[in-house]
This record gives C-alpha cells, sequence and structure tokens, in this order.
C-alpha cells in the first residue's frame, strides 16, 4: 500500500509538472504502448471470450472516485431469506480480452501494475480495455467473474462461489454521494446494507486482530506558484466498501488453500524496530498512546479528519513494508500463508484492471470451485509472479516517494530559512548526525544535518536549509 495517495488540483503547477515528467523519464516509466499492443486491444474488444452464463438481471453498482473509470468491482447486496445476507460481487474479466503469450499479455508482466503520479496514472491496460470495454461502466454488459457469498447474520461467510458471467451495472456512485444516501436514510436497500454489512465486517476485523488503514489522501494545490497541503479524510463508506473487497480476498485465500494451488499475498508481523519508530512518530504529533494499548486498537480510534491523525496513519503504511507473495501448488501448505494486517490468509483478486497478479488469481479461483485443473497458461506463470509483483511494487514505490519528496519540496520552496517545531523520529545507526525529523505543521518528514548528535525521540527547532524540486528534496538543520 502507498504511503500516500495525490492527485492534483487547483492551477496548472507548470513547475511541479516538469519535475514530475522528468521523475517518470528517470525511472523508466513506460507511458506510450506500443503500437502491437494497442492493435491487439482493439482486435481483443471487438472478439472478447463471452461467458454462457447471463447474470445481467442483477441490479449492480460501483462505487469510486467521480473521475475514475477503470471500475474493477461492482456489487450487489441483500438479505437472505432465512436470514444473513448475499453479497454478489463482480470482478472484471480481464482474461477474456487478453490472449496469453500475445503483446497485451508480454506488456501487462512488463508494466505489472499501474502507476500513480499526482498528475497522471500510467496503466497497466491500454485505456480502450481498462477505460473501455473490460471496465463495468454503467449500462454496458461487460463479462466479469462472478462472486456470491453468502453471510451469516453476523457478516461470516457460509458458501462461496466464483464463475464466469455477463454482468452489467446499473449505476456508477461516488464515496461522498454513497456516505450522503446513506446518512440520510434515502439509500435503496441494497446500498443500504453496505453500512450494515461493512460494520459487521469490521466487528468479525477487530475480533481475529487485523487492522484496515484509512488512509487521508492528499491534495496538493497550487495558488499563484506556491503549494499547499489538504487531506481528503476517508468517509466510513470508503471503509465498507474495503471491506468487501477484503472479504473476497480472504474467501480467494480459503478457495485456493483447499484446493492446494494458489497464490497468496503475505505480510510477516512488524519488527520492535517499526514499532518503535511510530511510537516515536506519535509523540512528535501528540498522540497518546499508552503502552498497554495495542497498535490496532489505538489506529481504530484515530480520526483521519484530524490532521495529526492524519499525518500518523501515513507513518502507519510503513509496517506494511515487507508484503509479498507465496505461491504453493501440489497440494503443500505454503509458509508462510498469513497476512499480518489481514491476520487471516489473503489473496489479491479484485482488482485485475490495475494489477497483474489478480488475472491470475482469479483463474485460479474459478478452477477451484468448479472442481478443475487450473489453465496451463496460470499454472506456468505462478512461479514468475512474486519476482515480478515486487519489481513492480518497488517502481511503484519509488514513484510515490520520490513524488512525495517533490511535493513538499515544491511547498516549502519558498520558505528556506524559516524554523519549524519537529521532533527527531529517527537516527542513522552508523552517522548520529544524520537523522529524520517529523514537522508538525506542515505535515512534512525530512532529512536532518547537524553537527552534533541528534536526540532521538526529542523535540527540536530545526531551520529549512534547502527545499528545491529540482533535486526531490528538502533538507533541515537544528537551530
Amino acid at each position: 500500500m502507498p504511503r500516500r495517495h495525490m492527485i492534483m488540483t487547483g492551477a496548472d503547477g507548470a513547475a511541479l509538472r516538469a519535475a514530475l515528467r522528468e521523475l517518470r523519464t528517470k525511472l523508466e516509466v513506460p507511458e506510450e504502448f506500443p503500437a502491437p499492443v494497442l492493435a491487439e486491444a482493439e482486435r481483443a474488444v471487438r472478439s472478447p471470450r463471452l461467458p454462457d452464463f447471463d447474470a445481467t438481471d442483477i441490479p449492480f453498482f460501483t462505487i469510486d472516485p467521480p473521475t475514475s473509470r477503470d471500475l474493477d468491482q461492482a456489487m450487489h447486496l441483500a438479505k437472505r431469506p432465512s436470514g444473513g445476507y448475499r453479497v454478489h460481487y463482480a470482478i472484471a474479466d480481464v482474461a477474456a480480452y487478453v490472449s496469453p503469450g500475445g503483446a497485451l499479455d508480454a506488456e501487462a508482466h512488463r508494466r505489472v501494475t499501474t502507476l500513480y503520479f499526482p498528475d497522471e496514472k500510467v496503466p497497466l491496460h491500454p485505456a480502450v480495455l481498462s477505460e473501455g470495454a473490460a471496465s463495468l461502466l454503467p449500462d454496458q454488459t461487460c463479462p466479469a467473474l462472478l462472486w456470491r457469498l453468502d453471510l451469516d447474520a453476523e457478516g461470516r461467510p457460509e458458501s462461496t462461489d466464483v464463475r464466469r458471467a455477463l454482468v452489467r451495472s446499473r449505476a456508477k456512485l461516488d464515496y461522498d454521494g454513497v456516505q450522503k444516501a446513506i446518512d440520510a436514510g434515502t439509500a435503496e436497500e441494497p446500498l443500504a446494507l453496505l453500512k450494515d454489512i461493512g460494520r459487521l465486517r469490521e466487528a468479525l476485523e477487530a475480533e481475529r486482530g487485523g487492522i484496515s488503514l484509512n488512509v487521508p489522501e492528499q491534495e496538493i494545490v497550487e495558488h499563484e506558484g506556491s503549494y499547499s497541503l489538504a487531506y481528503r479524510a476517508p468517509l466510513p463508506a470508503d471503509g465498507w466498501n474495503a471491506q468487501i473487497s477484503l472479504m473476497t480476498g480472504m474467501a480467494a485465500a480459503e478457495l485456493m488453500l483447499a484446493a492446494g494451488t494458489g497464490i497468496l499475498r503475505t505480510l510477516p508481523t512488524a519488527p520492535d524496530g517499526a514499532v518503535g519508530r511510530l511510537r516515536r512518530a506519535a509523540k512528535a504529533l501528540r498522540i497518546e498512546w499508552p503502552h498497554h494499548v495495542p497498535y490496532a486498537e489505538l489506529v481504530r480510534g484515530l480520526d483521519p479528519h484530524r490532521p495529526a491523525h492524519a499525518a500518523f496513519l501515513q507513518e502507519c503504511t510503513a509496517l506494511l513494508r515487507g508484503a509479498g507473495y507465496t505461491v504453493f501448488t501440489g497440494g503443500r501448505t505454503p509458509d508462510p500463508v498469513l497476512h499480518a494486517a489481514v491476520a487471516a490468509p489473503y489473496a489479491h483478486c479484485t482488482a485485475p484492471l490495475r494489477r497483474l497478479v489478480d488475472r491470475y488469481t482469479g483463474e485460479l479461483c474459478v478452477a477451484a470451485v468448479a472442481g478443475i485443473e487450473p489453465p496451463g497458461w496460470a499454472l506456468e506463470a505462478l512461479d514468475a509472479l512474486p519476482k515480478e509483483m515486487s519489481d513492480g511494487a518497488r517502481l511503484a514505490n519509488s514513484a510515490e516517494r520520490e513524488s512525495v519528496d517533490l511535493v513538499e519540496a515544491a511547498l516549502l520552496k519558498d520558505r528556506v530559512g524559516e524554523t519549524f517545531e519537529a521532533t527527531v523520529i529517527d537516527v542513522k545507526d552508523r552517522e548520529p548526525l544524520v537523522g529524520t525529523v517529523h514537522l508538525e505543521d506542515p505535515a512534512v518528514i525530512g532529512r536532518v544535518e547537524s553537527t552534533t548528535e541528534l536526540p532521538l525521540g526529542e523535540r527540536i527547532t530545526v531551520r529549512l536549509t534547502e527545499a528545491d524540486p529540482g533535486r526531490a528534496k528538502v533538507l533541515f538543520a537544528p537551530v
């Protein structure tokens, strides 16, 4: 998970945009699709592999940001006559368009994941697919992997099914509109149930010791050549929607484990040092964290609308480092098997338009439910996927991290020489004069270089000595 989700709003921000273009060049980001890939995508749109099962009678809806067009998921929620709930969750069927070994497939393996920059995104698949024929746009009949999860009254899965089907979304909803409709009591039952099921799943998450980070989205707003930061705190509806996806990923993991073949998303338990760094960040932001309070309990009590809590939630994503993929075949038990943040086996399967591995996970799950061997192309790719996904994640993290550096430098470029209150949250073991400080206002994290040993965990006053968007760094020195 990225540390920050950023979007550009306001004026053009020409200087920052130019620096971001240079960053993409430096990272060798593949922005343009080769002509053979585009040609194959056009052919695939004209003749997709369509399933026989027709589920277009189910009135699906999607929930995404207003400007999004790469819609991976659509849902329909209902109460079961016998009690509990039925969740229909449609996932875009990318395999209906991408032929194994073709130009599209090869390009997807080269790109691995959609990359997000503050000013644009670099997609995994050509727009004619990802924002067109394969996307679950409203009033468009699409091939999909149709999940059906029957839940009991407490939100626990009782049965799971997934198969290929034709689906048709009826409405493209956004988070703000969903939240307002649910809060006002005007949402119809399929949407109103999102709150009921979402809360039940959140309670089960707390029960098993899992944690979801409601990380705010950071907007960069330009004002006459200078920049400011504003947070969009997640709404409850964001979290309820995420719980549906999370539940499906857990169901996918269980299907593959039962079948003996699959690929899991795994995460080790965070080392003590990472938690210690978070404690220093909490101190910097004046967030009380008694030693007897577990990390998950603290996070669940934070309010992302509060700037200090929002900044702390950004730092909590550091505990997600070390996540990877575990492949298992031949019925053997995978090691590791758990995702520490989910506190259960988990798999990526709900974002195939934007993430390569999800296409393969979906294929394995369809085969598991049908009781058949997965197709050869899916099995043959498994062993290479963890490294491919790791390399793709490394590029995505570099793009995100260096974008943050650029934005923070742009934010502070006119404030060189000013002083700020900060806390030393990190000191290099071999360089005790070099470390990291966390500013209170604005919520910036930057390198500090001192002439004396830095006091780890202590509040100090620092002076901004450098902030050059062209260099993509900010630098502080103790006063």
